[in-house]
């Protein structure tokens, strides 16, 4: 099987990049890598999901599945201080990165862990989760995020995911429809759907 941005232990040789990025009115200094996806500018997708995503009134904290380097949750972070944001990538590279952008951005209401999906999440009762989920996976994959994303949301909490139409974003839509009481599709550019499921 050929390596992928997924791979728990990246072989690729590391070569580091540094950037400035402004995400929702803040400077931000990120540092990606090879064997990471996105290593030289935070991608459309990320960044449109960044952009219109809207803090729940849901009190809680927030959890970004398949973090990468960490831009999603760390711009997030950055933004609501008093929330604490999980950032989970299978990823062990991607995981060294995150914590790496959090400390050269001064973010610290964050804790960041390798996780398989969620198999070490512990908590339950997130306000939020948001995901760029990784497509290349497959469909079995991503939809299994999907249901295990909802078990994890407190009453109120929304998920919240971005994907291209070509890459799924009709099947998304419907399965998000069977286990979500509220679904809509915040935005759309590009191609790339914004979308918003509430569990009530």
């Amino acid at each position: 099987m050929s390596e992928h941005y997924y791979s728990k232990k990246p072989g690729v040789q590391s070569d580091q990049k540094t950037w400035k990025a402004q995400l929702r009115g803040h400077t931000m200094n990120l540092t990606s890598d090879s064997g990471v996806f996105s290593k030289h500018e935070v991608d459309f997708g990320s960044k449109t999901l960044i952009e219109h995503f809207r803090f729940p009134e849901t009190e809680g904290d927030l959890l970004d599945v398949g973090c990468g380097y960490g831009p999603i949750g760390l711009t997030l972070a950055k933004e609501d201080s008093e929330r604490l944001v999980h950032l989970i990538d299978v990823n062990e590279r991607a995981c060294t990165l995150a914590r790496m952008n959090a400390r050269q951005n001064r973010i610290e209401n964050v804790v960041v862990y390798e996780s398989d999906e969620f198999e070490h999440v512990t908590h339950r009762d997130y306000a939020a989760i948001v995901t760029n989920p990784p497509i290349r996976a497959g469909k079995k994959v991503v939809f299994s995020l999907y249901e295990q994303a909802h078990a994890h949301l407190k009453a109120g909490g929304e998920l919240w995911v971005v994907i291209q139409k070509k890459q799924g974003a009709p099947s998304t839509l419907d399965k998000l429809g069977q286990l979500f009481d509220e679904v809509e599709t915040v935005e759309k550019n590009k191609g790339y759907f914004i979308i918003r499921a509430r569990k009530n």
